[in-house]
Formats: structure tokens, C-alpha cells, sequence
């Protein structure tokens, strides 16, 4: 497991070291176009790690509410009262 995050890391390393054509930008039209690749590049990962933020709460959040089902139906067969909602 840890083999493939690792290649994983090592493409996404490659990835961002090739943005554009791999030369330095000769003209400003060259320099706008890198940097808006690389911006976008950029907003891209964010939005994947945002998604992945969200996904992992929205999971932890359904975990919880599983929990308290559970330890509200433990509370129950041992016959004793929950707290009122």
C-alpha cells in the first residue's frame, strides 16, 4: 500500500514540474499562458482536496450518527432511560 502512494507522490511530483512546455517562457504571451496553467493546475488540486475534505467529513459525520443509534439501542435493552429530545 505504501508502494503505491508513494509512485502515487513521485508522479504528482513529475506532474508538477511539467506544467506548460518544459522551457522557460520567451514572451509575455509564453509567461501568461505558464502561469495560467499553473494556476489552474493548482486550482484543480484544491478542489480535489477539497472534495476529499468534505467526503471524509460528511463519512465522519454519518459514523457519528451510527454511534449514537447504536449506544441509544444499547441504553434501551439494558433498560435504561435515554435523554429526552
Amino acid at each position: 500500500m505504501a508502494d503505491v502512494k508513494q509512485e502515487h507522490k513521485n508522479a504528482e511530483d513529475d506532474e508538477n514540474y511539467a506544467v506548460g512546455n518544459n522551457t522557460d517562457p520567451k514572451n509575455m504571451q509564453e509567461l501568461t499562458q505558464y502561469v495560467q496553467t499553473l494556476l489552474q493546475s493548482m486550482q484543480d488540486k484544491f478542489q480535489t482536496m477539497s472534495d476529499q475534505i468534505i467526503g471524509r467529513i460528511d463519512e465522519m459525520g454519518n459514523r457519528i450518527d451510527d454511534l449514537e443509534k447504536n449506544i441509544a439501542d444499547l441504553m434501551t435493552q439494558a433498560g435504561v432511560e435515554g435523554p429526552d429530545k
